[in-house]
């Protein structure tokens, strides 16, 4: 038997390929599919099952399309959310048969109130593995405030409550060994704080993760409750689309990998409302890009960034990117829903640069300059762009925090006639900022290179007293 956690950086989300006697059974998978199916073709297994442990919010799952190419049937827990595919509703208790192996379902609301657990028996008779979905993280358990975006009459004390619920009856009473295999880890915003770790036993979880510990019901919801902040506004828009389907991966990339002259890119961004997304790194954007297009770089936590900032899912997006990695851009936007890229500026900004098109630029200073002119003028105006808890947590002394999470918020923070150096904690973040902010026509806004911690690296600069955070969010 074989348990692969397939785990993507940069949704911090894990899926799960797993082998018994020629059958093959696909949990949570992502929306790019083929991956799967040749890892199964080429040890000769057949995908039997494509299991879904609740209807995800951050991302678009593979379900529909896995299902469609292979002819495995999707399999949820317990739900009468009517979908717009064909899929087995399980019932709690049911078992699945894979190949010597076999899956059973435990149902577990409380996350949202179809999450649904899969404890895998192994080919000796073992129950050797839990895949927990987003019901138990390690460290942390699953967010009870999204179901209520989506479901009437759902509170996130109600759902907090059912969690109580399913961990203490469902979960806790089974064995130590058994191995905890969750769907996302550090940097999902499924949880509060998770750890950087992807699977421990059920038995150390027991003894370490807070939610598990002793306390009463209105103690967890307490707990699990304290220090929520609003989920992104695309997560609502990705349960819809797991729920009632979606355009083929295939279609999407086809739509999304268009070449675009510059000419044709320029005429394209002209007539239509397309946002122009530069998927490049900060630095290398800053020294020169397409005059009004944002900075969200491929190499960082790009999905999750694009949700969080562009809206609409239905947006239309024109790509500039390295070459070569356009259609792994289209790829990324299509994990979290966004489906609409039309093209792509063909050679890149090199090409847009040698036809002579009108160029962009944004400053971008070091640490040790900003520490330079922060002691000639105390009164400088530095804009710290991570999550308020890093903030909290540690900040240069006379800095305002004003989050990228809520960038409409934090604009009203901003005087178009005052200069701001802006920061975050390495630098991906407070490019995005800077080129949001320059496209919507404001010009004083001077970059940090390496953000916070380059700052606090280079001793010059003053800054508050650490304070753990409790939460990450």
């Amino acid at each position: 038997m074989i348990i692969e956690q397939i785990y993507t950086g940069c949704l911090a989300q894990g899926a799960y390929y797993i082998e018994s006697d020629g059958e093959a059974a696909i949990i949570d998978p992502l929306r790019e599919v083929q991956p799967y199916i040749e890892k199964a073709e080429r040890r000769g297994a057949s995908i039997k099952y494509v299991f879904e442990t609740h209807f995800h919010a951050d991302f678009v799952s593979g379900h529909k399309d896995l299902s469609a190419k292979t002819g495995a049937p999707i399999v949820f827990g317990p739900t009468s959310m009517k979908m717009g595919f064909d899929a087995i509703i399980a019932e709690d208790g049911q078992e699945f048969q894979l190949g010597k192996a076999k899956f059973r379902v435990i149902h577990t609301p409380g996350h949202t109130m179809e999450s649904t657990c899969y404890l895998l028996t192994n080919e000796e008779g073992k129950e050797e593995a839990l895949f927990t979905g987003d019901t138990l993280f390690i460290g942390d358990v699953g967010r009870p405030d999204l179901a209520q975006k989506v479901v009437k009459d759902l509170t996130q004390d109600k759902l907090a409550g059912h969690l109580y619920d399913s961990l203490r009856n469902k979960i806790m009473p089974l064995a130590d060994d058994i191995i905890v295999y969750p769907a996302h880890g550090a940097g999902s915003a499924c949880g509060k704080n998770m750890s950087k770790e992807t699977t421990d036993t059920l038995g150390n979880q027991k003894k370490t993760n807070y939610a598990l510990q002793e306390m009463t019901k209105e103690e967890f919801i307490k707990e699990v409750t304290t220090g929520l902040t609003p989920p992104p506004s695309y997560f609502p828009q990705n349960v819809m689309m797991n729920i009632q389907g979606y355009d083929s991966i295939d279609e999407v990339l086809n739509r999304g990998i268009n070449p675009l002259s510059p000419a044709a890119f320029e005429a394209a961004a002209n007539e239509t409302g397309a946002v122009l997304l530069d998927t490049r790194a900060a630095q290398v954007f800053a020294k020169g890009f397409v005059p009004n297009s944002i900075n969200i770089g491929i190499d960082g936590s790009f999905a999750v960034w694009v949700g969080a900032l562009i809206p609409d899912l239905k947006q239309e997006i024109l790509i500039i990117a390295e070459e070569g990695r356009e259609e792994e851009v289209v790829t990324r936007l299509a994990r979290v829903g966004y489906d609409h890229a039309i093209g792509f500026l063909k050679g890149g900004f090199e090409a847009w640069k040698s036809e002579g098109k009108e160029v962009d630029t944004i400053t971008s200073i070091s640490a040790g300059e900003l520490a330079s002119l922060m002691e000639k003028d105390q009164n400088l105006e530095v804009l710290d762009v991570r999550k308020n808890s890093e903030f909290l947590s540690e900040h240069v002394l006379g800095a305002e925090n004003a989050p990228l999470d809520y960038i409409n918020e934090s604009m009203s923070k901003v005087d178009k006639d005052k200069t701001y150096y802006v920061h975050c904690a390495g630098g991906y973040r407070s490019m995005i900022f800077v080129s949001i902010l320059k496209a919507r026509g404001f010009e004083n806004l001077i970059d940090v290179k390496g953000g916070f911690a380059a700052i606090k690296d280079s001793g010059d600069i003053k800054v508050s007293d650490y304070v753990c955070p409790t939460t990450l969010l």
